[in-house]
C-alpha cells in the first residue's frame, strides 16, 4: 500500500458475506399449494374486513417475537383451534415476528441471530423463517409480522398475510416506499411519541407509486418501481411522554383519530395495540384495553376492525442470558405476554361480545 495514499474507504466495515438470493432461497425451500392458499385466503379475508364486505372482528395475536421454532409451532397448533371455534365472528392471525426493533442495543430476531448467541448466522435465519413460515401456513394459520428491514421484506414478505411497520419506522420515507409495494395489508402504528402525523403521512404515501432502490429475486441490486398499496390502516399502540406511558386508546383518542383520517380523505379504519405504551408494558392490563375497545364497539364505535394482543405458550418474559438451555419453554424473551389460557379467555371474551358491537 502506498503510504502516502489515504484510506478512505470501509474503515468501519470488518468483512462482507454472501447473501443467499430469493430464487436460491425459494428453490432450497419451496412453498406448497396449501401454505399458498392460506395466505391467499388471509389476506383476502383482510381484504374484505377493510372493504366492509366481512363484519368479523381482527385479531393479531402471538409472541413479541419468535425465539424458539418448536415453540412457534406449538403455539400456531393452539391457534389452530382457536380459528376453528371462533372463526365464523373473529379473523384470528399469528403473530410472527422475526425482526425486533431495538431503542439501543439487544437481540435483533431470529432471522438476525438464530443461534442466540451474538453469531449473525443470518443466512441460516432466513432459511430458518421461511421454512417456520411455511409450516404454519400449512396448519390453516395465516401469519402477520413486522417487517424492519427492507432487504429482509424482499425474502419474507411473500408468506405473510398482514403485514406491521412499526412506530420506529412508520415514519421512514425507505418503509413507506417497501409498503407501498407489498402484497398484504399494511398496519402503520403512531410514533413512539404518540404522533398521529407520522402514519398517517405514511398512509398517503405507501398509497402512491415511488421507484426505489433494492434487490430482485437474483440479488441483484435493482430499481423497483411500485403501484400503491391503498390497504393500509392506522395501529393505536400508545405513547411515552414526559410523565410515563400514555395510552390512546380511549374513545376521545379514537375520534381524534377518526377526524383526521376523514379530514384527509380515507375512511375512518384503525386497529388497537393493547400491549405496549397502552397497556403502559404491564402484559396483564392487556385485558383493561380490550375490555375498552369492547365497549367503544357495543356503543356504536364503526371504526376499530381489530386487536393486537402479544401472547405465548407461558406467561411473563425472560432474559437472554446465560445458557440458551435454562431458557423456560414458551416465554418470550423480549416483551411481556399473557399465556394460552389467557389468550382462549380473551378469545371468548371478543367472541360472545361480537353480537352486541358494531360491524
Amino acid at each position: 500500500m502506498n503510504p502516502s495514499k489515504t484510506s478512505i474507504n470501509n474503515l468501519n466495515i470488518e468483512s462482507y458475506e454472501n447473501l443467499v438470493s430469493i430464487s436460491e432461497i425459494r428453490k432450497s425451500i419451496p412453498s406448497t399449494d396449501d401454505a399458498e392458499r392460506t395466505i391467499a385466503k388471509g389476506r383476502e379475508a383482510l381484504f374484505r374486513i377493510l372493504d366492509g364486505d366481512d363484519d368479523r372482528f381482527v385479531v393479531v395475536v402471538g409472541p413479541c417475537s419468535i425465539h424458539d421454532p418448536k415453540a412457534a409451532l406449538e403455539y400456531a397448533q393452539a391457534i389452530q383451534g382457536f380459528r376453528k371455534r371462533f372463526g365464523d365472528r373473529i379473523e384470528i392471525i399469528m403473530r410472527v415476528y422475526f425482526e425486533k426493533p431495538r431503542t439501543s442495543i439487544g437481540w435483533k430476531g431470529l432471522i438476525n441471530d438464530p443461534h442466540l448467541d451474538g453469531s449473525y448466522d443470518m443466512n441460516n435465519g432466513l432459511k430458518l423463517c421461511r421454512s417456520l413460515l411455511i409450516e404454519i401456513n400449512e396448519m390453516g394459520v395465516p401469519a402477520g409480522t413486522e417487517l424492519l428491514d427492507p432487504v429482509i421484506a424482499a425474502y419474507i414478505g411473500e408468506l405473510v398475510s398482514w403485514v406491521s411497520i412499526g412506530a420506529r419506522t412508520t415514519e421512514s420515507q425507505t418503509h413507506r416506499q417497501m409498503a407501498s409495494g407489498l402484497s398484504a395489508p399494511v398496519g402503520l402504528k403512531n410514533g413512539t411519541d404518540g404522533s398521529l402525523d407520522s402514519p398517517m403521512n405514511a398512509m398517503i404515501s405507501s398509497g402512491s407509486p415511488h421507484a426505489f432502490l433494492s434487490i430482485n429475486d437474483a440479488g441483484e441490486a435493482s430499481i423497483v418501481r411500485t403501484r400503491g398499496n391503498d390497504k393500509t390502516h392506522i395501529i393505536l399502540r400508545g405513547a411515552k411522554g414526559a410523565s410515563g406511558y400514555e395510552p390512546n386508546y380511549s374513545m376521545q383518542h379514537v375520534e381524534t383519530v377518526e377526524a383526521r383520517l376523514e379530514s384527509l380523505g380515507f375512511k375512518p379504519q384503525l386497529m388497537v395495540d393493547c400491549s405496549h405504551a397502552n397497556s403502559r408494558y404491564d402484559h396483564t392490563c392487556q385485558r383493561t384495553v380490550l375490555e375498552d375497545v369492547i365497549q367503544q364497539k357495543t356503543n356504536g364505535n364503526r371504526s376499530i376492525f381489530g386487536v393486537m394482543i402479544e401472547s405465548n405458550i407461558n406467561e411473563g418474559k425472560q432474559k437472554l442470558a446465560g445458557p440458551l438451555d435454562s431458557l423456560k419453554y414458551g416465554v418470550s424473551v423480549t416483551d411481556a405476554c399473557v399465556n394460552l389460557q389467557e389468550t382462549e379467555a380473551l378469545l371468548a371474551h371478543i367472541y360472545d361480545a361480537r353480537s352486541d358491537m358494531s360491524v
